[in-house]
């Protein structure tokens, strides 16, 4: 067994809180987030979207907090982290690849609508017809020099993205609202009306894969203090904000695309700059992360992930480009529902077996059964009971939802690694 992994945060790059805390917001403020919110105002009463985004961001945060916190403590992302709880071996080729092709994929969509949206407002203000791919190609590089900045490029970037995305917002809401929207929004009635408990999965599925991924950004925390404080300020307040504000700006439009959103406000140049900067601080998150799973699965240290984060940044700026990503989405989502059961075995391995204490973490080589053997299970789980099969013709028998599909693997997982690891243990 082994401690040193190369990976380790030396204690002048520790981060003060908020620094970590805005990075969580600049994440949260996305495109995809408005989306969703859309579509859960669609489906719940005001009153059942609050509860929805409070209840499911309430959760991703304790997530969040106990990986967030293991990270800090070792100083270790995720992707070397789970080599604990899965052996070396398991942790490089099974989740590095697993939270690498995620962070790749959701890098390239992320570009793919930024270009998209990117050529159709200039058609509109300018009448210059842009190539959907030239903008995805533009973009995306542009996001990835930002990101191989390291932890530096995603703390300038946020410090600067942030509160400008927030004035955009708000006057765009109150553009909307000023503009007959507030009339309309209190004689609401959902169109599409949708189940709480279906509601709460996908809230929770929105930023699942983040929680998953904390450990990347707090393992710059300075202590487990400022790792609940960044994850709470930086989560559940934008989270909230930023599914209502995606709910009411499509119940007031009657539109999910947030581009003719934003563009109806009368400063189509202002909701230009919005898109792009959502997507951007979001999209530097992902070729980050992507890039330190990548760099654990070729077998290289912190010193080669700048490397890795350009090939995670220019893999996805290519799928953009070429126009594919259409056909993997049904695959990232998948990769969506199985990651919670990761988080399940890395908690009851740290916090539940190892009681928290960083003095009994040791990085396990070779592959460890009893974690891979719950992680599969856990997976399994979730997509059998959270709808994950239900698009997919051969598989549909085993669509038996139940609960909330990422709740459920996480809780299997973690019940059956105590066991078994725990079995083991006695038999040692």
């Amino acid at each position: 067994m082994k401690k040193q992994s190369g990976f380790e945060i030396r204690p002048e790059e520790r981060q003060n809180w908020v620094s970590i805390a805005f990075v969580w917001i600049g994440s949260v403020i996305c495109v995809p987030a408005l989306m969703i919110g859309g579509m859960l105002g669609a489906g719940l009463t005001l009153g059942g979207l609050f509860a929805a985004i409070l209840i499911g961001y309430a959760l991703i945060c304790v997530l969040m907090i106990f990986m967030g916190m293991l990270g800090c403590d070792t100083g270790l992302p995720t992707a070397v982290a789970a080599s604990s709880a899965l052996g070396e071996k398991g942790a490089k080729y099974i989740i590095s690849s697993i939270l690498a092709i995620s962070c790749i994929g959701w890098f390239g969509i992320q570009a793919s609508v930024c270009g998209a949206s990117f050529s159709s407002m200039i058609l509109d203000m300018t009448g210059v017809d842009i190539p959907v791919w030239a903008s995805s190609i533009f973009w995306g590089i542009v996001m990835l020099l930002t990101a191989c900045f390291r932890f530096a490029g995603l703390k300038w970037l946020n410090n600067i993205a942030v509160p400008l995305l927030a004035i955009v917002l708000v006057y765009t809401l109150v553009d909307v609202l000023t503009g007959g929207g507030a009339e309309h929004l209190q004689d609401y009635v959902p169109t599409a009306p949708m189940g709480f408990v279906a509601a709460l999965s996908a809230a929770i599925g929105s930023f699942v894969v983040a929680a998953a991924i904390s450990g990347d950004y707090c393992r710059f925390a300075r202590s487990r203090g400022d790792v609940v404080k960044s994850s709470i300020v930086g989560v559940l307040p934008a989270g909230l904000v930023i599914l209502v504000v995606g709910a009411v700006l499509a119940i007031c439009t009657g539109s999910y695309d947030i581009s003719v959103v934003l563009a109806s406000s009368g400063l189509p140049l202002v909701g230009l700059i919005a898109l792009i900067l959502a997507t951007w601080t979001t999209n530097v998150s992902n070729a980050y992360s992507g890039g330190l799973s990548l760099s654990v699965l070729l077998g290289q240290d912190e010193k080669k992930s700048q490397l890795t984060t350009a090939v995670a940044g220019v893999v996805g700026t290519v799928l953009a480009a070429v126009g594919i990503l259409n056909s993997i989405q049904g695959f990232l989502s998948l990769l969506s529902a199985i990651v919670p059961a990761l988080m399940g075995v890395m908690i009851a391995d740290y916090w539940i077996l190892g009681r928290g204490d960083p003095e009994r973490y040791e990085l396990r080589e070779g592959f460890f059964a009893p974690g891979l053997i719950s992680f599969f299970l856990g997976a399994l789980v979730a997509c059998v009971t959270g709808g994950t099969f239900a698009s997919i013709p051969f598989l549909t028998a085993l669509n038996l939802p139940f609960f909330i599909g990422p709740v459920n693997g996480i809780i299997v997982s973690m019940l059956l690694y105590v066991v078994m690891a725990s079995a083991g243990r006695k038999r040692a």
